[in-house]
């Protein structure tokens, strides 16, 4: 089968010989190894920056070297282990791995697969854990943001960013979406979003605050924060008495620091949110959150954005397409026969 392999580390960008990843023609199919285990032939899978980092060492799990990179992915049930309860070979599914999505096959436990619904997009489908995941268990689970209260959410066009801002709107707050660029800041307002900051051309903490007093609004409940650096300090200036703070990400490059003296004084709750732990510490919060959001998506209250999609052969250029801030919403690897599946939305 053909898997893109990762055999130093660097950057994933390059595309020439000192590239750290390559595609591998002759990987061999993963062999089922449980009584419980299901294969599934991948029809896309989900690039998201953490597996950007994660090629190039930066990231908190460093595997050993090879590896086969790649988390959430859909596809079809290509065969199951003898005690398989759940699927049978053809069925649609996603899923999410700690590695080895960027293949043709990948080989899954039952229990941590998830059905499609029939009328679900499968692309859109193999882009839901990780983004939607993450945005859903910390604004649900965690913040339990709640009707009328006022989510600001920076770096709102990417993949964290547009699932946070659906998931506000699905929970009835206010949305207030931070992004950089004229074709971001539309798209942002096709959807609905209560108020956009183009970050390259205005004020950000000015802006909010105008918005906020001309809606009687006293300050920020929840800042969903995936960027880091100086947009984080100065968003804490728009922060309600007893605001959650939600550090999904520092795609800036630059970690904040929070003060803890004026969280104390604000009486602020600042939440840390690694998703993929929660596989290992709260297994059941993933399971339930997932199967919401697919409910969510059969009943169209969300919709999954995809960029830009690419065949296994082109991961350098869907790298670029990250690493360049060129992309709103979702950037999709896509294998073989997925052309009459891709995303209508």
């Amino acid at each position: 089968m053909e898997a893109l392999m990762c055999t130093k580390l660097g950057d994933p960008t390059v595309d020439d010989q000192n590239s750290p990843i390559a595609v591998s023609k002759a990987a061999p199919i993963p062999e089922l190894g449980s009584q419980t285990a299901v294969r599934v032939k991948v029809k896309a899978t989900s690039l998201n920056y953490a597996n950007y980092l994660q090629i190039q060492g930066k990231y908190q799990e460093k595997p050993p070297l090879p590896f086969v990179p790649g988390s959430d992915y859909a596809g079809v049930v290509d065969a199951v282990g003898p005690s398989v309860s759940k699927f049978k070979v053809g069925d649609t599914v996603c899923g999410f791995a700690s590695l080895g999505s960027f293949a043709e096959f990948i080989v899954a436990d039952q229990s941590d697969l998830f059905p499609v619904p029939e009328d679900c997009d499968l692309v859109a489908a193999a882009a839901l854990p990780v983004a939607f995941g993450t945005s859903h268990v910390a604004l649900v689970h965690r913040a339990q943001l709640q009707r009328g209260q006022v989510l600001l959410v920076l770096g709102a066009a990417g993949g964290v960013g547009l699932a946070a801002v659906q998931i506000g709107k699905v929970c009835g707050a206010t949305v207030v979406a931070v992004a950089r660029g004229l074709e971001k800041v539309q798209y942002l307002k096709s959807m609905g979003v209560d108020h956009v900051v183009d970050a390259s051309k205005e004020n950000v903490i000015a802006s909010v605050k105008e918005f906020l007093k001309a809606r009687k609004l006293k300050g920020v409940d929840v800042l969903y924060d995936p960027v880091g650096g100086k947009l984080t300090k100065e968003s804490m200036k728009l922060l309600n008495w007893g605001a959650q703070i939600l550090v999904i990400g520092f795609a800036s490059g630059e970690v904040p620091v929070i003060p803890a003296n004026i969280a104390l004084v604000k009486n602020w709750t600042v939440h840390g949110l690694y998703w993929g732990s929660y596989k290992i510490h709260r297994p059941a919060v993933l399971e339930d959150s997932l199967k919401e959001l697919l409910s969510w998506m059969a009943r169209g209250l969300i919709r999954i954005h995809i960029s830009h999609t690419y065949r296994l052969s082109e991961a350098s250029l869907a790298f670029s397409a990250i690493k360049d801030r060129k992309v709103i919403g979702k950037v999709m690897i896509v294998f073989n026969d997925v052309k009459n599946a891709r995303s209508k939305l």
